[in-house]
């Protein structure tokens, strides 16, 4: 039986592309196997929103070589994009595919190799239901157009894609028939859903309250979603309990002539307040994000915006990655004038920051009682471990049998980055119980 290994970088989006991918394979007779062992075909999906990631892909693409000398390598993803927009080849690969043929991958190695698919087929297989899995990612849209200053992600992914929503639907409910209790809802740019390009109907909201209504899955999250794409509409849905209170809301920069050099479409004010709206309207709301350090008009005074927001927004967790230029892109006019140094400084201070935020989220939740996920016993204190509708993970003792259920903990104390409880009840009908005000 052939075999096949994969291995994704970057974002959720690629997350679920690599899966999807994946499945194909499966179906099609392939054996998967772990990244990183001898396969036939071993498929990478690469990531280039920072040198960081190019260079981890590379990396990456050089392991799979040694991995399986005799196999074929595979890559895709927006490292390979760009090399190809450049009329660049992909060192340490047999086989490249663009992104307009990225789910095609298995027939563009059908194509390459035949006789290897031909072989796989004689092994077809149906898709097991998930083991231990709890959580599914599904992609509802492709494409951006904000053309922000520093991002090469315009230029890897062009053209705004909704998929259908009856498709969308569909695949949600094969999520819920194979037992998963959450799917999070990604996208490029996810607020930009809608009939324009390509939903057959409704917009980004709309989609949300069919999935909720109709899908089957019981727990709604949003992997990511620009600041003025944070409707009344979404917030709505937010308050009825149709998604989970939990929004990650990228700020990158918290100064406002940085974010207008970044072709940001708001300002530190508007950042501020909308988020003073939202905890408002949804106290309890955790809010998470994506913070840029170092881009080149940031200088230490404009930097300490960043951390003004952090302190104030009182996130749960933020994303702190440092600006690396980008070629082709506007941001690349400007150089890379601030030192690896001091951009590894102000990402620190930031983290830290953070870290205070987010264990301010925490305590405020002790005493208590809120839904988990239950994911299973992965840490080293036995525990039962699941993510709370809150995006913070909680632990507590149960029995094994409470993996893949939802559980209502009450939370005792915060242990490092996750918060310790008692089990209260199994099921989805909440326990009657308060909820703190955050913010």
């Amino acid at each position: 039986m052939p075999s096949a290994a994969f291995t994704t970088l970057g974002c959720k989006v690629n997350q679920y592309e690599t899966q999807r991918i994946l499945e194909s394979f499966e179906v099609a007779g392939f054996a998967i196997v772990p990244f990183g062992q001898p396969a036939d075909v071993t498929v990478i999906n690469t990531c280039s929103v920072t040198a960081t990631a190019e260079s981890k892909s590379r990396a990456t693409l050089r392991r799979a070589r040694r991995a399986s000398p005799g196999g074929r390598v595979v890559a895709t993803g927006c490292a390979v994009q760009m090399a190809m927009n450049h009329g660049r080849t992909v060192p340490d690969v047999d086989l490249a595919v663009g992104h307009d043929q990225k789910l095609a991958t298995l027939f563009q190695v059908g194509e390459t190799w035949p006789q290897l698919v031909q072989d796989a087929a004689a092994y077809p297989a149906q898709l097991p239901p998930p083991q231990g899995r709890t959580r599914a990612t599904l992609k509802v849209q492709d494409g951006c157009n904000v053309m922000c200053s520093y991002c090469s992600i315009p230029f890897t992914r062009p053209g705004m894609r909704s998929r259908p929503a009856h498709e969308v639907l569909a695949e949600a409910r094969e999520l819920a028939a194979r037992g998963y209790g959450e799917i999070v809802l990604t996208g490029v740019l996810i607020g930009a859903y809608g009939p324009e390009t390509g939903s057959e109907g409704p917009d980004f909201e709309a989609l949300v309250a069919t999935l909720a209504n109709e899908s089957g899955v019981p727990r709604i999250r949003i992997s990511s979603i620009e600041l003025g794409q944070v409707t009344d509409r979404l917030i709505e849905l937010v308050e009825a309990g149709r998604v989970v209170p939990h929004l990650h809301i990228p700020l990158q920069s918290g100064d406002t002539q940085v974010l207008r050099d970044m072709n940001r479409p708001y300002t530190q004010t508007d950042y501020l307040q909308r988020c003073a709206t939202l905890r408002k309207r949804c106290p309890s709301l955790s809010i998470t994000t994506d913070i840029l350090v170092g881009f080149p008009t940031e200088d230490a005074a404009r930097f300490e915006g960043s951390v003004t927001v952090t302190e104030t927004v009182g996130f749960l967790k933020s994303h702190v990655f440092s600006f690396s230029p980008r070629p082709g892109t506007p941001a690349d006019r400007w150089g890379d004038p601030v030192t690896v140094a001091e951009k590894d400084r102000r990402r620190e201070r930031l983290m830290a920051a953070a870290q205070v935020t987010g264990d301010a989220v925490r305590h405020a939740f002790v005493g208590r009682t809120v839904r988990v996920l239950v994911e299973g016993r992965p840490n080293r204190e036995g525990l039962l471990e699941g993510l709370s509708d809150f995006g913070f993970t909680v632990r507590f003792t149960g029995p094994l049998n409470l993996t893949r259920q939802f559980a209502w903990v009450q939370l005792g104390q915060v242990v490092a980055d996750a918060v310790h409880g008692e089990l209260v009840a199994v099921g989805l009908t909440p326990p009657v119980a308060p909820l703190p005000v955050l913010g």
